[in-house]
Parts: structure tokens; sequence; C-alpha cells
């Protein structure tokens, strides 16, 4: 007797092993831990220009380049420091990119310090809870929406970079503040109403 494969949202069938492990149990999931958040708002800028595939294979790369995901020490790395992540070929070498990991953590910090954690930030956009989307194919899921207009034009002003409205969309899939699997994946049923 065959085990039947769990119908899945497209996109994850493309690129993987690593693409479907991570369909299957991060995408979608509500995060509301600020280092895991700080990782996605990294690993999603980093992604730009390039596919999520290319991201996933370097993720260790990144945890290991960026002190885990502590904001802490990344906002006291120094050029000495980027410059050395520059020649990683561990991470994508982008100089805008690394550098606004950095400064990105420092603006961090000073979210959480206005708002007592970034997830207490972030949530805000969406009400607390995740919006429940019914989709029936990825054709229906935009690029963008008000709420990441919102987000990123919010972000951008408290001095983040890399947070342009389509990175930001993407963020909010990666981290739960949308459920976007298609209403055929076995992933929408069950994460449809988690908080």
């Amino acid at each position: 007797m065959t085990t039947r494969e769990p119908v899945r949202c497209g996109w994850s069938l493309s690129g993987g092993p690593l693409d479907i492990e991570y369909h299957d149990t991060e995408w979608g999931v509500p995060v509301h831990d600020d280092a895991v958040l700080f990782e996605f708002l990294t690993l999603e800028g980093a992604q730009a220009g390039l596919s999520w595939s290319t991201i996933l294979k370097k993720r260790e790369g990144y945890r290991a380049a960026f002190a885990q995901f502590d904001v802490a020490k990344i906002a006291r790395f120094t050029p000495t420091r980027i410059e050395k992540l520059l020649a990683n070929p561990a991470i994508v070498r982008n100089r805008l990119k690394v550098e606004s990991t950095v400064s990105n953590a420092r603006a961090f910090i000073d979210v959480q310090s206005a708002f007592g954690s970034f997830d207490a930030y972030l949530w805000r956009f969406v009400d607390g809870a995740p919006v429940r989307n019914r989709r029936k194919s990825m054709r229906q899921v935009p690029a963008s929406t008000p709420v990441s207009d919102a987000l990123s034009k919010d972000l951008r002003k408290r001095g983040f970079r890399f947070v342009g409205t389509t990175i930001m969309y993407a963020f909010m899939q990666a981290t739960g503040m949308v459920n976007d699997h298609t209403v055929d994946c076995f992933r929408w049923a069950e994460l449809d109403g988690k908080r």
C-alpha cells in the first residue's frame, strides 16, 4: 500500500526537500519570538532578487554569521566585522544587504524599547491575529497589500532598510501574520485560526 503525499502549495514543490520542510513546518505559522522575527526580517531582505530556495540553503550560514540573530550582538558589529561577512560564501555577499542587517538590528532594538517587544509592535498591524485568507490558487496571492504598505512605510520611517512592501508581505506570510496557504493545501486547515 502506498502513502499518498498531502496536497501542498505549488511553490513548495519546485525547490527540493528544504522548501517542502519549510512549507510544512514554518511557513504561515504565527511567530511571536523576537529573535525569530528578526531572522525572518533579515532573510526576507536578503532574498530580494533571489529565490527563496537560495536563502533556505544559506540559512544556517546566516545563523552562524549573524550570531544566531541576537540583535544586541549584531547591533555592535564593526566595519571590520562587516568586511569579514562580505567574504563569507555562506551568506549573500551584498554590501547593502549585510550593512542593512546591522542597521536594522539597531532599529529593531529601538522598536523593542518603544513597544516592549518587536512582536507587540508588529502584530498591531493585523489586530493581534492572523489574516485568514481563502485563496484557491497561488495566482490569487497578491505581491503586497495595504497592510504590508503600512508596515513597510512605518518600518522605513523607523530607519529599517530592505523592507519594501513586497518584502514585507512575504515576511507577513512567513511569520503567520497572514495564512496564504491555498485552501486545498493540508496546512491551510491546520493553521486556520491559530494565533
